[in-house]
C-alpha cells in the first residue's frame, strides 16, 4: 500500500498515512480518463446556439410573383433558404450535449487520476484543515507552508464554509468537498491538498 507524509497546517510533517491500494495505487488508465474528461466537457456545453428556419424568419407571406408567364423560376416565398435573408437549412438548434458512461468506468477514471497524483508526488495530506473565521491570508499561509506554488485543489471531508470562503478568492485554488471531486478538476489543478478525513471518505466510496 502506498504511504505518504502527513502534514499539519504549519507545513510540518507529523507522521505517515497509508493509502488504500485499490484507490491510490492502481495503474492509471489514460483511455478511460480521456473518455471521462470528454464526457464532462460535453456536459458543460450550454447548447443554446440557434438559427432560424424558413418557418421562423419574419416575412415571406406573399408569393413574390405569379407562378407562370414571367420567365423566372417559380417561387412561393422570399424567405426560402435559396434567397438572401432566407431561412437556414439544417442549422443548429438548442440541444443537450450531455451523456453518461458506465459507473465502473467513472470510478476507474477517478482512481486513475488519484493514483497518478500519488505517483507524481502531487498529493499532500493534512491531518486537519479548519479556520475560526473566513481568512484568505490564513489559507495563503497554509499553502505557502506546504510549498504549494502551483494551481491546487483543496479537498475537505464535509462542506466547511470557512475553508471554502478562505480559499475561493485565491487565483488558481479551488475548494472541493470529497463527494464532489471529479476527474476534470483533479487534472486541471496540479496539486491536490486533501485532509485525512477526506481521504477516508473517498476510500469508503471507491474502495
Amino acid at each position: 500500500m502506498p504511504k505518504v507524509a502527513l502534514y499539519n497546517m504549519e507545513g510540518q510533517e507529523v507522521g505517515e498515512i497509508e493509502l488504500n491500494d485499490t484507490v491510490f495505487g492502481i495503474e492509471p488508465n489514460e483511455a478511460v480518463v480521456h473518455e471521462m474528461v470528454v464526457m464532462q466537457l460535453a456536459g458543460m456545453r450550454r447548447g443554446t446556439h440557434s438559427t432560424k428556419s424558413r418557418g421562423e424568419v419574419r416575412g415571406g407571406g406573399k408569393k413574390p410573383w405569379r407562378q407562370k408567364g414571367t420567365g423566372r423560376a417559380r417561387a412561393g416565398t422570399n424567405r426560402s433558404p435559396l434567397w438572401r435573408k432566407g431561412g437556414i437549412v439544417f442549422g443548429p438548434k438548442p440541444r443537450d450535449y450531455s451523456y453518461s458512461i458506465p459507473r465502473k468506468k467513472r470510478r476507474l477514471a477517478l482512481k486513475s487520476v488519484l493514483s497518478a497524483k500519488v505517483k507524481d508526488g502531487a498529493l499532500i495530506v493534512l491531518d486537519s484543515l479548519a479556520f475560526d473565521a473566513p481568512k484568505t491570508k490564513g489559507m495563503v499561509k497554509v499553502l505557502d507552508s506546504l510549498k504549494v506554488d502551483t494551481k491546487a485543489a483543496v479537498v475537505t471531508a464535509d462542506k466547511n464554509g470557512f475553508v471554502n470562503e478562505s480559499a475561493r478568492n485565491i487565483p488558481g485554488v479551488k475548494p472541493l468537498v470529497a463527494e464532489n471531486i471529479n476527474v476534470y478538476d483533479l487534472l486541471k489543478y496540479d496539486r491536490l491538498v486533501i485532509t485525512k478525513d477526506a481521504v477516508a471518505k473517498i476510500e469508503e466510496v471507491l474502495a
